[in-house]
């Protein structure tokens, strides 16, 4: 759609932000009625862009009603800081029947950025087997069909690398080092001492735009967290990736190595709906990496009695732990209200259950500095559940309970977390915390691949590796793949990482290779995320001590060859 110069600056603007919504007539007659909203583009054809003032950010609620839930960005943070022998990928490399190395196969990264003058992303001639990088930080001009960022194509990062200075030709950068290493992993060339999960793949980067100032405050991020994203960016860094394998004419896959635990973990977000919506597309995989929540103690829960006393959260809070965010979900059957006592005893009494646009409760505590706000959004679009956020703004050390009261009861189920690690001060943590229910979105949505990571050395799991179910009970994740000391390269050279992140990152090269074996050769030409998955699934390893599928292990872990020879026994 055509924008005006006017709309375009109002985009533009330090105090405009974004939000992202099912396109539905009540958005479009707000649109038109308010002209407080500037749709900026529309993705898949389903999901709105906008973008609105702060200042005018509470009329959403009023305009969108169940779906204002839904609508507004999670804040998504990084998810960690002989790997392909053990998951069968280098056997598949050389036997020669297969020869697979993810030839006309793109690989699709949103991260940090990419050191594109690593040897591991240039070919023997020096040229680039990058063939797009979106900066989403970078002023303009943006890619066609999008409104923020710069693009640049193999043919600017091939003038790049034959410039004295790359930087002054491409100025992308990798500050972090992530998004690096994942693509390297993923997609790094073949060198005497080095080889990627697919290293004949070609790479299409992402580099993702920082969360605005005014999502942090809302989710209580810590003020010294720099990894800190909005969805929608993942969501714009997403259709950006299929378009440009729509224009090459390529499988891709979209490895998605970011998480939060900030939604419903049941998969029906606006978020999460869309990237499932991709799942289904034809030579289009999606991977994510399931978190490293586990021993984290971000996730409680429990279920509320009818005529019982109220169930009880209690919180320990260390010394400076700031702001604290916390959000509990309940079933459509139930409607529930909470009440706070502070480490003190000073109690904000039972606040009503009332939807409405701010929050239903702030207060300024008497005897200690610290502020309690409780908001309630019910029914939540697509789950039509509950969702209660309180937070903690200065919280005081020692222990806060929450008490949360059943006004209408008839499941009785409730899930509470914290913001993933990073996102909350080390020193928080529930006093009864489990570690199952951490799978961190979008790793929780319906049709993606949720990968979880083991020790390819030991064969134990990766002990902080986040743990099913969904909340809506599917187990998770589907599989794990090494994530232990897997080799790498940073921007400042080789290097190891460990976590979900990196397993993930073998599990996005993985399935580049199917999809070479299966869209480029004509074998399976149907092939995408649902089909990827069920081949994996049958050639995983599994323990005959251990009853599969499970929500630690998955359905087992990985293994490439496997999978084909199971494939020539059908």
């Amino acid at each position: 759609m055509e924008l005006t110069p006017e709309e375009l600056a109002f985009i533009h603007d330090s105090g405009t932000i974004d939000f992202i919504t099912r396109a539905r007539s009540a958005l479009f007659d707000y649109v038109r009625q308010s002209k407080e909203v500037v749709v900026g583009l529309i993705l898949s054809g389903r999901y709105v862009l906008g973008y609105i003032k702060q200042e005018n950010f509470h009329h959403l609620e009023e305009a969108l009603g169940t779906a204002f839930v839904s609508s507004v960005p999670l804040v998504l943070g990084l998810l960690d800081r002989p790997s392909l022998e053990a998951a069968g990928i280098s056997q598949v490399h050389s036997q020669p029947y297969l020869n697979l190395k993810g030839r006309g196969v793109l690989i699709g990264i949103l991260d940090t950025g990419i050191d594109y003058t690593q040897d591991v992303f240039r070919y023997e001639d020096g040229s680039s087997k990058i063939q797009y990088i979106y900066d989403q930080t970078a002023e303009g001009p943006p890619p066609e069909g999008f409104l923020l960022g710069r693009e640049y194509s193999k043919a600017d990062i091939d003038a790049a690398l034959a410039a004295q200075d790359p930087y002054t030709v491409v100025p992308q950068r990798d500050e972090d080092g992530h998004g690096t290493f994942l693509a390297s992993m993923a997609a790094g060339r073949e060198t005497p001492d080095f080889a990627g999960a697919a290293p004949d793949s070609e790479i299409v980067a992402v580099k993702l735009r920082k969360a605005r100032p005014f999502y942090r405050q809302r989710f209580c991020v810590p003020e010294d967290q720099e990894h800190a994203y909005e969805s929608s960016a993942v969501m714009l860094g997403v259709e950006y990736i299929l378009r440009k394998a729509r224009d090459l004419d390529r499988p891709v896959v979209i490895c998605i190595a970011l998480g939060s635990n900030s939604g419903s973990h049941d998969g029906r977000s606006v978020f999460e709906e869309y990237l499932s919506g991709i799942s289904i597309q034809r030579g289009v995989c999606l991977c994510a990496a399931a978190g490293n929540e586990a021993e984290a103690r971000h996730h409680t829960g429990g279920v509320l009695e009818p005529g019982e006393k109220p169930g009880k959260v209690d919180l320990k809070v260390g010394e400076d732990a700031g702001d604290v965010y916390i959000a509990v979900w309940n079933t459509v059957a139930d409607r529930i209200s909470v009440s706070v006592r502070s480490p003190s005893g000073e109690l904000v009494g039972r606040v009503p259950a009332k939807p409405g646009i701010g929050p239903a409760a702030d207060v300024k505590l008497v005897l200690e500095a610290a502020r309690v706000q409780v908001e309630y959004h019910f029914p939540v679009e697509g789950s039509g559940g509950q969702l209660t956020i309180i937070r903690i703004l200065g919280a005081t050390p020692g222990v806060w309970t929450i008490q949360l009261h059943g006004d209408i009861l008839l499941n009785g189920s409730y899930q509470v977390w914290l913001p993933m690690t990073g996102f909350v001060s080390p020193s928080v943590e529930f006093l009864a915390a489990t570690p199952d229910y951490t799978v961190t979105c979008p790793a929780s949505a319906l049709g993606i691949i949720c990968c979880g990571a083991y020790d390819s050395a030991n064969k134990s799991l990766y002990a902080k590796g986040s743990r099913g179910p969904a909340w809506d009970g599917r187990i998770l994740p589907d599989m794990v793949a090494p994530g232990v000391g897997v080799r790498g390269i940073y921007p400042q050279g080789p290097g190891l990482m460990s976590g979900t992140s990196a397993a993930a990152a073998v599990l996005a090269g993985t399935c580049a290779l199917l999809l070479q074996w299966g869209v480029r050769e004509g074998n399976d030409p149907s092939m995408g995320t649902y089909q990827i998955r069920a081949y994996l699934i049958r050639g995983c390893l599994r323990r005959a001590d251990m009853e599969y599928p499970n929500n630690q292990w998955g359905y087992g872990a990985i293994q490439l060859m496997q999978t084909f020879h199971l494939m020539r026994e059908l």
